[in-house]
């Protein structure tokens, strides 16, 4: 059993410097209220996934302020391209001013506004190296089966807020989010066309690979 503690979890998550781009990003996010951005450890981690397997093209569900998009960037080849749905036109606006603040060049980014669920399904089969999910969680579930469409064999799969502030391990919480966290992230467990682990970083950091 672990005997980590919160001092050691704290180290953990700030281990890798904030980029100023990505803190400006994350405070704006912050400061929207709509926009709650992915913890800096769990960001981090992102890069590093996006790196692993040169990720060329990646899939961003739940654009924020584009803190995790400027992560997601830092990791993938110079001529990769990110796409990023956000249904939020504000989002996307921000986003669009930290990709450009931190000299990202547009072509590298696709911005789309709009439901996911509406625009996922013209997304082509096998696409993507990586996608990542941090949107609302009522559709988690029907994002994460286009993800698995949409990813090439190797490819990554990273959802946020799979701990959901504590109480997807607590049996006692059984609001309708965190069930269906709770269930979905057993669901990618069971799930024979992925191997996955949920990584304690930020709210909790699920990882699959498509088989």
């Amino acid at each position: 059993m672990s005997t980590l503690k919160p001092a050691s979890w704290s180290y953990a998550e700030e281990f890798v410097p904030e980029p100023a781009a990505a803190e400006t990003a994350r405070l704006h996010g912050l400061g929207l209220g709509s926009a709650v951005p992915v913890g800096t450890g769990a960001a981090a981690l992102l890069r590093v996934l996006a790196a692993s397997v040169g990720a060329r093209h990646v899939m961003e569900i739940g654009t924020g302020a584009g803190t995790s998009g400027l992560w997601l960037l830092d990791g993938m080849p110079a001529e990769a391209i990110l796409t990023t749905i956000d249904i939020d036109p504000q989002h996307s606006r921000a986003a669009k001013a930290a990709y450009a603040a931190a000299g990202v060049a547009h072509q590298r980014t696709r911005v789309i506004t709009g439901r996911a669920a509406d625009v996922l399904p013209r997304m082509s089969d096998g696409a993507y190296d990586l996608v990542f999910i941090d949107a609302d969680k009522a559709n988690y579930p029907l994002y994460v089966e286009h993800s698995v469409r949409l990813l090439r064999p190797g490819g990554v799969l990273a959802i946020d807020n799979m701990l959901w502030g504590d109480k997807v391990a607590d049996p006692a919480a059984r609001d309708t989010d965190t069930t269906t966290l709770r269930d979905l992230g057993k669901s990618i467990r069971e799930d024979e066309r992925l191997l996955s682990v949920l990584v304690p970083l930020g709210d909790g950091l699920l990882v699959a690979v498509k088989r």
